[in-house]
């Protein structure tokens, strides 16, 4: 029996979408199958319940995942959990389950109350070897890798090393006392946060959810679902937008609003090919170059979509990117024709105009120098900052 009460439900409150550990950018290249391993994570969730459940991925495994044991609490700096708040996570009242590979699964709902913005601290101890992890890269919030099964201990051990990617968890998410929405954010890298500092929370849409729950706005969640290197129309980096919508999207309990926000086709399709340096990096990127017309058609097929659920779609234009290695005036000229349709092609229900709160007044195809984070494509934490404080909040409401 679904678990609810009279004025709420089970809504997503953290969200990271999962990918095959090859089709990344390449952190977990370095490091031998996981095997006989804790691995602590800690997330943040957007906004508080009062129960809580956890939704672990071997959606891009090859074999079925053991999960010998796992743990939540909440998190204390330095990858501690405080005492008193530890839960054994349990999975159909088992201590341990087994993931067939391309499957998710639930744990069971554990009693503990998280207000908005709490940290969150996941243990779950790997007793087997996992060839093919399924992950989300990068993490930019630090992990642990811990050997042996330290599910319980309540500090990380000095032999502990770094996880550079957040690995096998998916999504976090609260049972409220109240009605509650959240609000999806679809996209690549600069709604991933790529180039913002890391184990601070400065993407854009964790602001956004800063900002909501400053101005007391309980009932509105934020499930960031942004890949870092992702496209709409073509997989590469990680599963095509268009192709994973239902999945990280759709399928989003107590979906409210979603957010596109994507320009990695137009940066890729239009890069230069006659440059030597970029060839290794253009063969992540397989599928036929894309047209201004491809994108804007993308553009619609995912606000029908989301419309046929009955749900508010708004879409950000395309900030520049002036200045990156992937730049050229075709991409330029593509990036205009896709933002004017966005801005007055009546898709969607709200249009957040990101280009006008970033582009150069003096050079109107690159981002303003404090808003990137010196490689002219990627916000600062600034940057990632006034995109959030630009969201008129009341489009929520």
């Amino acid at each position: 029996m679904t678990e609810t009460n009279s004025g709420g439900g089970w809504v997503r409150s953290w969200g990271a979408s999962p990918q095959a550990a090859h089709d990344g950018i390449g952190s977990l290249d370095e490091y031998p199958p996981l095997a006989d391993v804790t691995l602590r994570q800690v997330v943040r969730v957007s906004g508080g319940g009062r129960r809580v459940r956890v939704r672990f991925t071997n959606e891009f495994g090859t074999a079925p995942l053991s999960i010998g044991a796992a743990r939540v609490g909440l998190a204390v700096p330095g990858g501690g959990v405080q005492p008193g708040s530890e839960h054994v996570l349990t999975f159909s009242g088992a201590a341990a389950v087994t993931v067939p590979a391309g499957a998710p699964v639930l744990s069971d709902p554990v009693d503990l109350v998280l207000p908005a913005l709490a940290k969150l601290s996941i243990s779950l101890y790997l007793p087997g070897r996992v060839e093919t992890c399924t992950c989300h890269d990068p993490a930019l919030e630090t992990g642990w890798m811990i050997p042996g099964d330290a599910v319980a201990a309540p500090t990380v051990p000095e032999d502990a090393e770094v996880l550079p990617v957040r690995a096998l968890i998916s999504a976090v998410e609260l049972l409220t006392d109240g009605p509650a929405r959240t609000i999806v954010v679809l996209g690549d890298s600069r709604v991933d946060g790529a180039g913002s500092t890391s184990d601070t929370n400065h993407s854009w849409p964790e602001l956004l959810a800063e900002r909501l729950a400053e101005r007391g706005v309980a009932a509105r969640y934020v499930s960031n679902q942004g890949i870092s290197g992702n496209r709409m129309l073509n997989d590469g980096i990680g599963v095509a937008a268009l192709a994973r919508f239902d999945r990280d999207v759709l399928a989003t309990p107590g979906l409210g609003h979603v957010v596109l926000s994507s320009g990695g086709d137009i940066a890729i399709s239009f890069a230069p090919r006659d440059d030597g340096s970029l060839a290794d990096f253009l063969k992540m990127f397989p599928g036929a170059p894309v047209t201004a017309d491809d994108v804007i058609a993308g553009y619609r097929q995912l606000a029908a979509r989301a419309r046929e659920r009955g749900i508010r779609v708004y879409a950000t234009t395309i900030p520049p990117y002036g200045g990156a290695e992937t730049y050229t005036p075709e991409g330029e000229r593509a990036r205009q024709t896709v933002n004017e349709w966005i801005r007055v092609g009546g898709a969607f229900d709200a249009v957040l105009d990101f280009d006008a709160v970033w582009r150069d007044p003096d050079h109107p195809s690159r981002i303003r120098e404090e808003f990137h984070s010196g490689d002219y494509l990627h916000g600062s934490d600034a940057g990632y900052k006034a995109l959030a404080d630009s969201v008129d909040l009341s489009l929520f409401d």
